[in-house]
């Protein structure tokens, strides 16, 4: 790995971030496997620890958390004992998204039970600077994890879509249920209605599955490890952030957040790689 320039590093990179998958970088950057899999580790330790420092203090305003399903090795029902040992099975990422700057303050992978919840839920409460208003779904965990983590210092509002009845026939097996409206209900404090809402996650989720190949469905580019699941979410949410202007912004999310004044480069990623793996 120490004899790749950084350009050569910084290739194998954006052609991660670009929803390439390991075999398919390797073949384009003409990199063995393995580097590709080792830098794929080297980054996601490095750009996780880089983005749990300078997520503090964020002056967020309004917030949307929403979970995004994927599996690793195997679905959770195709799953044996000695998979589940290995971490295979059904695992969810659950992120978190400031409505305004559209950062990713943090997220969360693992399953979707009040535990995960709770870590997730207690650590994005730590982030923020003063009350916000926030909006989930209708998962039941958020009910005890956000009255433990904030207590009443938070207007929280759920959005619970109603949904009909199931489609029918052999055409239909990935189609989902049809939404047919959606409730607002307030939990704490006072939200403003007009804001209460999950769009913008939605949205997240549609561009992780657009950008992490691990997440693309009905193929064979799921994850084999949890490990290098988490560590391509990491590397995702660095570029996301810092890297990719946001086109209604017109600049990053970091940057409209003001924890960084400028568009990082990949280069640049690299610098972060090397100053936090040493």
């Amino acid at each position: 790995m120490n004899k790749l320039t950084t350009d050569r590093r910084a290739q194998i990179l954006n052609c991660l971030v670009e929803g390439n998958s390991i075999r398919a970088t390797a073949r384009l950057t003409g990199a063995a496997i393995n580097t590709v899999v080792k830098m794929l580790c080297d980054a996601g330790k490095a750009f996780s620890a880089y983005q749990d420092e300078v997520m503090v203090n964020l002056s967020c305003k309004r917030i949307q958390c929403d979970e995004i399903w994927a599996f690793v090795g195997c679905k959770e029902k195709n799953a044996t004992e000695e998979h589940k040992e290995k971490g295979w099975g059904d695992v969810w990422t659950w992120a978190a998204i400031d409505a305004d700057t559209k950062l990713i303050p943090c997220w969360y992978i693992g399953t979707r039970d009040g535990g995960a919840a709770y870590h997730f839920i207690h650590d994005l409460a730590k982030r923020l600077a003063h009350r916000v208003q926030l909006t989930t779904d209708g998962h039941k965990a958020y009910l005890g994890a956000v009255e433990d983590a904030f207590g009443a210092d938070i207007d929280y509002a759920m959005l619970v879509k109603i949904y009909g009845a199931a489609p029918e026939g052999g055409e239909v097996r990935y189609s989902p249920a049809q939404c047919m409206g959606a409730r607002k209900a307030v939990q704490n404090g006072k939200p403003e209605f007009k804001h209460i809402s999950t769009s913008f996650i939605e949205r997240q989720n549609l561009t992780m599955r657009m950008g992490i190949r691990r997440f693309t469905r009905l193929t064979n580019g799921f994850s084999k490890k949890v490990e290098n699941h988490e560590h391509s979410v990491a590397l995702h949410f660095m570029h996301y952030n810092f890297c990719r202007i946001h086109k209604s912004l017109r600049v990053t999310p970091a940057m409209e957040a003001g924890i960084a004044d400028h568009v990082f480069e990949l280069s640049e990623l690299i610098e972060i790689l090397d100053r936090y793996s040493n």
